[in-house]
């Protein structure tokens, strides 16, 4: 899988006081990468703790400390990071689910159209 992008990840574990998320990001940053997830099932298989919300896949990670959230193109072999945050601001679903898109369709692909 292509994950976009390792930078929000690493943004993260930058913070003041997530730097214990640093190891477990990047081994599930390793885990994607190194995937064919062609699936919900096949997600599953992998991280049994992983969950649907609306339209994005949400990983509990550092032992549940943190979640990930993200967006599965399955067909384009894509993951897109959407926001990592702590279990605590999770809990507050008003504040990141609006942010992060997962009850609204994914965009539309835009074609450039040639002009004869």
């Amino acid at each position: 899988m292509r994950v976009i992008a390792k930078s929000t990840l690493r943004s993260f574990w930058s913070k003041p006081g997530h730097a214990d998320s640093a190891e477990p990001l990047q081994a599930w940053f390793k885990v994607a990468k190194n995937t064919d997830w062609t699936s919900w099932s096949s997600v599953k298989s992998s991280y049994s703790t992983a969950s649907i919300v609306g339209n994005c896949i949400v990983f509990n990670i550092g032992g549940n400390k943190y979640r990930l959230v993200t967006r599965i193109i399955y067909p384009k072999h894509r993951v897109y990071v959407l926001k990592v945050m702590t279990h605590r601001e999770y809990d507050d679903y008003e504040s990141w689910q609006e942010s992060c898109g997962c009850f609204k369709p994914p965009p539309k692909k835009h074609r450039n159209k040639r002009r004869s």
